[in-house]
């Protein structure tokens, strides 16, 4: 009796501890942004393959053999208790050495594969791409020698020239960082993130509108470092497809801080996207500002999120051609300079020039 009343004991004491660590208001197993893995041991990283179809005691055996884990029966008990034996994802994990079993339970249930990720964020320049993807040990000057056209085959990078920077081409999302990548790993893995999100018919779309891949990619940038509220963007798209087809500078303040920050001294004074550009800034000698130059400008500024993908080839069905921001951040449109101008009277900015 007192062997089976310790024995409940015990495995209460377990349920218990699972639901805190997995249900209690500080964890979410489905949140890979709040999970925080426990301190492994010292040691070079293992990797442990789970196959589709692999039953959890197979993958118990292996995480355990491989020194993963401690132990493939707390991994079997943790994954019973959560109900997760059909729902361990297949894929190449890396791990630490002496990983706590839930840690282990968490991340193949949720495909984490690596304990180390980088985040790309919707807006940033290549340049901070790199930043991010060093921050996780990654040599940023191999990674911003890997993002060139080279030899990378997927078909939405054929327009592009051998040498060409991949700027607007590196998808936004959450990506693993393994200890063996190298910079092309990580650049691939963007690329093949970029053809996993990015329909075809997008290209379909902008053929349609006479426009390349690389023209809406190079449109899209623009919009996603103008736009703070998502319904302005397909409003935006219009006035700026509007204002190429009519011959009109795009002025976009966005391609000028584009401009100026490829000076490492500026970079340094006033980070990648300057706030208060001067009128020294807007004269910046660049194929990249928009000011001074028609057309758009060579490639994109930016990695643009699919909503801004989407824009250019959905435009809104206005006549606009100028916007002025607001305070809040959005944006007033005007169909003639003579609105325009009230608004920037109303609002404050540049008025830039008429048509």
């Amino acid at each position: 009796m007192r062997f089976i009343a310790a024995t409940a004991l015990a495995l209460a004491c377990t349920v218990v501890a699972v639901w805190v660590v997995v249900t209690g208001p500080a964890n979410d197993v489905d949140d890979v942004g709040g999970y925080h893995a426990a301190a492994n041991p010292p040691g070079d990283p293992v990797t442990v393959t789970v196959d589709a179809g692999a039953s959890t005691k197979e993958i118990a055996d292996d995480l355990a053999s491989k020194g993963a884990i401690a132990s493939a029966a707390q991994f079997r008990v943790l994954v019973a208790f959560l109900g997760y034996d059909r729902l361990l994802q297949s894929g190449e994990y890396e791990f630490a050495r002496e990983t706590p079993e839930l840690d282990a339970v968490y991340r193949i249930r949720n495909g984490v594969v690596s304990s180390k990720s980088v985040t790309i964020v919707e807006g940033s320049r290549l340049e901070e791409i790199a930043d991010a993807v060093a921050a996780q040990g990654i040599d940023r000057t191999e990674f911003l020698a890997a993002a060139r056209r080279s030899e990378y085959q997927f078909s939405f990078l054929e327009e592009l020239r051998a040498s060409q920077r991949l700027d607007g081409y590196l998808f936004p999302a959450k990506y693993p960082i393994r200890k063996r990548d190298t910079g092309r790993d990580v650049v691939q893995r963007m690329l093949q993130g970029f053809a996993d999100n990015v329909p075809a018919s997008v290209e379909e779309q902008a053929s349609a509108e006479d426009l390349t891949l690389h023209e809406v990619l190079t449109l899209a940038s623009i919009i996603e470092r103008e736009a703070v509220v998502p319904e302005e963007r397909p409003i935006m798209a219009q006035v700026f497809l509007k204002r190429l087809r009519l011959g009109i500078a795009l002025e976009a303040d966005p391609t000028v801080q584009y401009a100026v920050a490829n000076s490492p001294e500026n970079v340094s004074k006033y980070g990648y996207w300057k706030k208060e550009l001067t009128q020294e800034d807007l004269d910046v000698d660049s194929p990249y500002n928009t000011r001074i130059e028609s057309g758009l400008p060579p490639g994109p500024i930016c990695s643009p999120g699919l909503d801004s993908i989407k824009a250019v080839v959905n435009p809104a069905p206005t006549n606009y051609q100028f916007f002025v921001a607001k305070p809040d951040g959005s944006h007033a449109f005007a169909e003639t300079f003579q609105e325009h101008l009230e608004n920037i009277q109303r609002y404050g900015g540049d008025p830039g020039t008429p048509p």
